[in-house]
C-alpha cells in the first residue's frame, strides 16, 4: 500500500487532473523500473503471524532495519509504519505483511541485485529476533482473525469500508501478498499501447506467477487465490478495465475513470479523515461532506489514485499487479516479464499483435481461468499455456535487444532472469502446481511446518 503523498496546491481546473498523469511522460533513456514485492512474517516456534509490538513482532522487524542498515523511519501517530532509504521504501501491509517499494533502477541486473541486498538485511534482522518471512501469494495456515491490522488509519478506514461492497476485501488486505513493477512511458500513445498490452496479459502474469492454493492450511480449489480475492473485492475499484480498448482512450478517460471510483479518505496534518464512499468529483467543487468547503490538491488526487485498483494502473508510472508474490526467482523473473515485452518497441508491437484480436469477455474470461486452472485455464479458445510461451518468448526477444550487461560484462543481457518462467512454459508448471505435489505428496496432506521450512527466505 501507498504511503500519503505531498505536494501541490488547490485544483483549479480539471485539466490539472490529466496533467498530473502526463507529466510522468519520460524520453525512452530516462525509462525505470520500480519493483515491489510483499512477504509474509511469522514467528518461528510458534509459526504464526507477527504481532505489531513485542521482541517478535512487526515493529522489532523495522526497528531492526533503522539499527542495523541505516534505513530512516517513517512514523504515524507516534508508530514506526515504514522506512525510507536512497529512493527505495519499506512499509506495511494492513496484516502485517513487509513490502520492499525498490528505487527507480536502469536494468533487471541492479533490480537482483536490490532484492538480494533487502532479502538479505530482512534475514538477518529477523534470525535476530526468531521471526521468518516466506513468499506465498496467500497466507497458507492462518485464519484471518489470527492476522492483526497494522495501525496505519488508512487501513482502518478501508477494514470498515471493504465488508459493504465486496466479500474479499478484508481478505485481501490482510492475507495476500504480490509482487508488482512499475515501469514508465513516453507519451499519450505509448502508455495506451502499454496499458492494453498489460491488461490482456496479466492473466498470463496471474498463471505464471499462481502461488496461492490453499486457504488455512488446505487447497482452496484455486492456483491463484489471491486472484479470485480481487476478483470479488469491489467492483468500482478493480477490473481489467474494458474502455481502455476503446475508441479514444488516453489520460482523460483514466481520469474520469478514476472520479468515478469512491473514496476512502483524506490525509490532513497526520491523520486520515474518514471520506468512505464520497465523490472525488464533489472534493474538485468543495462540496466534499468529509471537509466541507475545501477544495482537493493534487496530493489528495495522487492518494486517491493510490486506491484504485484495476489489473494495470496509472498514475505517473504504470502498474503492473496481476502476480502472486513467491520465491527469489520470481521476484526477479517478474519485472523481466514486463520490461522485456514493454521496454522494446519491437517487442511491444508484437505484444499487442498478440492479443488485439481478444475481446473483452475473452480477456475477462482468461482472468477467471488463471485464478482457477493457472497454465491449464482457458476461454474462448485460447489456451492460457499457449498465450504464456509465446510472451515469454517475446519478453525474451526484448531483453535481448535491450542488451544490456550485467556482472561486470561476463552477462550479456537479462534474457536469463526469464529462466524460471520458461521451465514453466515448458512443464506447463506454476509455483502452485509444485506446492499442491507436495502437499498431496511428501506432506502427507499437511501444510505447517513443511511449508515454511522449505519455502521461507
Amino acid at each position: 500500500m501507498s504511503i500519503p503523498q505531498s505536494g501541490g496546491g488547490p485544483i483549479e481546473r480539471y485539466e490539472q487532473l490529466v496533467e498530473y498523469l502526463a507529466s510522468g511522460c519520460k524520453p525512452k533513456e530516462d525509462w525505470r523500473i520500480g519493483t515491489e514485492h510483499e512477504k509474509f512474517g511469522y514467528c518461528r516456534d510458534t509459526l504464526r503471524p507477527l504481532p505489531y509490538d513485542g521482541p517478535r513482532s512487526i515493529r522489532a522487524m523495522l526497528e531492526g532495519l533503522r539499527d542495523r542498515f541505516g534505513w530512516q523511519p517513517v512514523l504515524e501517530q507516534g508508530h514506526i509504519i515504514g522506512l525510507e532509504l536512497n529512493g527505495a521504501n519499506v512499509s506495511l501491509e494492513p496484516g502485517g505483511q513487509l513490502e520492499l517499494s525498490g528505487a527507480p533502477l536502469t536494468s533487471i541486473h541492479e533490480t537482483c541485485d536490490e532484492v538480494n541486498e533487502h532479502l538479505r538485511e530482512v534475514k538477518t534482522v529477523a534470525d535476530e529476533i526468531g521471526a521468518g518471512f516466506i513468499g506465498l501469494g496467500m497466507a497458507p495456515t492462518w485464519t484471518h482473525d489470527e492476522m492483526p491490522l497494522m495501525p496505519k488509519g488508512r487501513y482502518k478506514l478501508m477494514d470498515a469500508y471493504m465488508g459493504t461492497v465486496g466479500t474479499s476485501g478484508t481478505q485481501m488486505m490482510r492475507r495476500t501478498c504480490t509482487v508488482q513493477v512499475n515501469l514508465d512511458f513516453a507519451s499519450e500513445p505509448d502508455m495506451v499501447q502499454k496499458l492494453r498490452v498489460a491488461l490482456a496479459l496479466q492473466p498470463v502474469a496471474t498463471a505464471l506467477f499462481a502461488n496461492s492454493p490453499f486457504l488455512e492450511g488446505k487447497p482452496n480449489g484455486h492456483k491463484s487465490w489471491r486472484s479470485r480475492i480481487w476478483r470479488h473485492l469491489d467492483d468500482a475499484r478493480t477490473g481489467m478495465l474494458p474502455f481502455a480498448f476503446e475508441d479514444g482512450m488516453g489520460f482523460e478517460r483514466y481520469v474520469d475513470y478514476a472520479l468515478d471510483v469512491p473514496m476512502y479518505f483524506v490525509y490532513r496534518d497526520g491523520r486520515y479523515i474518514d471520506a468512505l464512499g464520497q465523490s472525488f468529483r464533489d472534493f474538485l467543487k468543495g462540496r466534499l461532506p468529509a471537509l466541507p468547503g475545501e477544495v482537493a490538491t493534487l496530493s489528495d488526487w495522487a492518494d486517491h489514485l493510490t486506491t484504485v485498483f484495476p489489473e494495470a494502473r496509472i498514475k505517473k508510472y504504470m502498474e503492473m499487479r496481476g502476480a502472486d508474490g513467491g520465491p527469489w526467482r520470481r521476484l526477479c523473473a517478474l519485472p523481466a516479464f514486463w520490461v522485456g515485452l514493454t521496454y522494446d518497441q519491437s517487442a511491444l508491437d508484437a505484444a499487442w499483435d498478440l492479443v488485439k484480436g481478444l475481446d473483452a469477455e475473452t480477456r475477462e474470461g482468461l482472468r477467471v481461468a488463471a485464478s482457477v486452472d493457472g497454465l491449464q485455464g482457458e476461454a474462448g479458445g485460447v489456451k492460457l499455456h499457449d498465450l504464456a510461451r509465446e510472451a515469454v518468448a517475446i519478453a525474451h526477444s526484448g531483453l535481448a535487444a535491450r542488451a544490456i550487461p550485467g556482472a561486470g560484462g561476463l552477462v550479456p543481457d537479462e534474457t536469463h532472469f526469464l529462466n524460471a518462467l520458461q521451465e514453466s512454459v515448458e512443464t506447463g508448471r506454476a509455483p502452485a502446481d509444485e506446492l499442491l505435489e507436495r502437499y498431496y505428496g511428501a506432506w502427507g496432506e499437511k501444510l505447517a511446518p513443511m511449508i515454511f521450512d522449505e519455502y521461507s527466505y
